[in-house]
């Protein structure tokens, strides 16, 4: 049986049955409320990376708490968040849009209502004797799997440099981060793409980074929270609470390097912080976490068609059907993000608006 690890009060861990298994069902939200008591909700999410730092901080520092939820926060790699959610086992993922769109394709009855990461921390990574991505042309890159992000991800780089897919041989591992960059390190292959910190301590051994995901503005990368499209027809006001939730661990993040460099290393451990932190320098010099989590048109249309070539039934997806802003656009109009983050937001608020799918 599958099993996934649930993270309940930092430092604490225990296992559940996965997706497969027993259904793990959080206490009715309007019951709990009606009582005074904090709702129960499951939140997945398929990675322990910078993606999911908003989360953990609202866990951790009782900002879900604050807004009546008593989030258990769960970690499912993808697919397994997905279909967590469509069996009720949780209330909301966190998830890369890429993984996204093909799943809204086969299910519509999701619903996406605001984005907290707007750039991947991706950095193409290559053996020492390489010195520009145009070198790597005939070389061996490593993916997981053709047709996974990454893969997306390093075809766009690619062409930035003018090379074509069919210019490197793909090698499909299978694997993570670490053992790709033990890949790298033993010359099995020639260059992957990898994300921080996985990649620093390669620098260390003389690897290459030859280019980093987010220095090319127009590659999107970003991750979308979903809820079913019921529970969110039903629980508006939940699903409201958990965008400011996670609006103010974002302002704790940006305000409080400390405390975010030790809430990381609470929830993933094995990082080292001196890694953590300069991961924390890169996203706020970056401004990698969203203030005004509005889920952008460019973003959507940007994924769907690097996603196309692959599955071209994405195409085909009505977008306004599964994207929901109102809530976000709600809280700015009523001026709670500029309460939160004070007047010096607004510029970024305007900008996000203008950009968002209406």
């Amino acid at each position: 049986m599958t099993k996934q690890n649930e993270i309940g009060l930092p430092g604490r861990r225990r296992f559940i049955a996965g997706a497969a298994g027993a259904t793990v069902l959080a206490a009715p939200v309007g019951a709990a409320l009606a009582a005074g008591k904090p709702a129960g909700l499951t939140l997945a999410y398929p990675t322990r990376s910078g993606a999911t730092w908003p989360m953990w901080i609202a866990k951790r520092a009782g900002i879900y708490e604050k807004y009546g939820i008593d989030a258990k926060l769960v970690f499912g790699v993808h697919p397994a968040g997905v279909a967590m959610l469509v069996s009720g086992e949780a209330q909301g993922i966190n998830s890369g849009l890429d993984q996204v769109i093909p799943a809204l394709v086969r299910d519509p009855s999701l619903v996406m209502t605001h984005s907290m990461l707007n750039k991947g921390n991706f950095a193409l990574v290559a053996r020492k004797e390489f010195d520009s991505v145009k070198a790597l042309k005939g070389k061996r890159i490593s993916i997981g799997r053709l047709g996974d992000p990454p893969y997306f991800y390093t075809v766009e780089l690619l062409r930035k440099y003018g090379l074509a897919p069919n210019d490197v041989q793909w090698v499909s591992t299978g694997t993570d981060a670490a053992s790709r960059a033990a890949m790298l390190l033993g010359g099995q292959i020639d260059a992957a793409l990898l994300t921080a910190p996985s990649y620093f301590k390669l620098e260390t051994q003389g690897l290459k980074v030859l280019t980093e995901l987010p220095d090319h503005e127009d590659i999107y990368v970003c991750t979308v929270f979903l809820h079913k499209q019921a529970y969110f027809s039903e629980q508006r006001g939940m699903a409201e609470r958990l965008i400011k939730a996670h609006a103010e661990a974002i302002k704790r993040f940006y305000d409080d390097k400390a405390f975010a460099v030790s809430t990381f290393k609470e929830f993933d451990p094995p990082e080292s912080e001196a890694d953590i932190s300069r991961v924390y320098d890169i996203y706020v010099k970056r401004n990698v976490l969203d203030r005004i989590p509005l889920i952008s048109k460019a973003a959507l249309q940007a994924t769907v068609e690097r996603l196309a070539e692959q599955t071209p039934a994405v195409r085909s997806l009505d977008l306004r059907r599964v994207v929901d802003n109102s809530l976000v656009l709600k809280l700015a109009k009523e001026g709670w993000f500029e309460q939160l983050f004070g007047a010096a937001v607004r510029e970024e608020q305007e900008r996000k608006i203008a950009g968002a799918l209406a």
